[in-house]
């Protein structure tokens, strides 16, 4: 069980059978009557968010994740098969499950898995990774670093802006949170 008073960013608690993650929280203390928390809730399955109030010192129960490091194997049709790097298990994730961060799972990838009373919540990929660019207009001599961006395709099928210099074959750092380029590797 956790109290309201310690919410924090990030606690993930579990409400109606399923798992929310606290994404915003406050504290609010009127002149007139009890203090409360007013926070704002994700769902971790469906993504939906809520704003919910509790009234401060109230208790909840505290969802208990499991994270695993996995590292993706392979790819099966369209599962996407991943072994636990503790137990040498297999275990295979739709691309549902992973969400819209497969457009950067490439094979031998370690990631790490959240799952909750045995369902995989969700696939933390690291913050950056390095690939390589398979398609983009061919950079032309001149082209500065401050010069504009170009779309190019990396080997797992991703679109970044990168700036012109890049060319075809290059291997690129990108930033998993937000899409963006990072610099050459």
């Amino acid at each position: 069980m956790i109290s309201s008073n310690d919410f924090r960013t990030g606690v993930t608690i579990e409400l109606d059978g399923a798992v929310w993650r606290v994404t915003e929280f406050l504290h609010v203390k009127p002149g007139k009557g009890s203090a409360f928390v007013r926070t704002k809730l994700k769902n971790a399955q469906t993504g939906n968010v809520v704003e919910r109030t509790f009234r401060a010192g109230e208790t909840v129960p505290q969802a208990n994740l499991e994270k695993n490091t996995m590292q993706h194997t392979y790819k099966d049709g369209d599962m996407f098969v991943f072994m636990d790097m503790a137990t040498f298990e297999e275990t295979s994730l739709s691309k549902s499950q992973i969400g819209d961060r497969v457009k950067y799972l490439n094979e031998g990838m370690e990631v790490n898995v959240l799952t909750w009373d045995e369902r995989v919540l969700e696939v933390e990929l690291p913050n950056s990774v390095v690939l390589e660019v398979t398609e983009t207009d061919p950079g032309v001599k001149g082209d500065t670093a401050t010069g504009g961006t170009k779309p190019a395709t990396v080997e797992t099928g991703a679109q970044v802006m990168v700036p012109l210099f890049i060319s075809k074959g290059e291997r690129i750092k990108i930033d998993t949170r937000n899409d963006s380029y990072l610099g050459r590797e």
